[in-house]
């Protein structure tokens, strides 16, 4: 199991995700986003905007998605 926070995934805030993979704290991510942003939190908007820009675009996402796999891989064991 390894953290990644809200702010190291693009966002505002320090919300920890925990996750067996880097996928598991990307889709942790987005719920995240979806929650907060829905409950009026203004702060994480243009970080929701982002995510939802890149599921729409996921070719031309790699490179934020390999950057955030290889920072994933290199965090230590929780």
């Amino acid at each position: 199991m390894k953290t990644m926070t809200c702010r190291d995934l693009g966002g505002p805030c320090d919300l920890a995700h925990h996750g067996e993979t880097a996928d598991d704290v990307i889709n942790a991510q987005d719920q995240h986003l979806k929650a907060v942003v829905k409950a009026g939190d203004e702060a994480h908007v243009p970080a929701r905007k982002e995510m939802k820009g890149r599921w729409m675009r996921p070719k031309q996402s790699l490179g934020w998605y390999n950057a955030t796999k290889e920072a994933f891989a290199a965090l230590p064991e929780d």
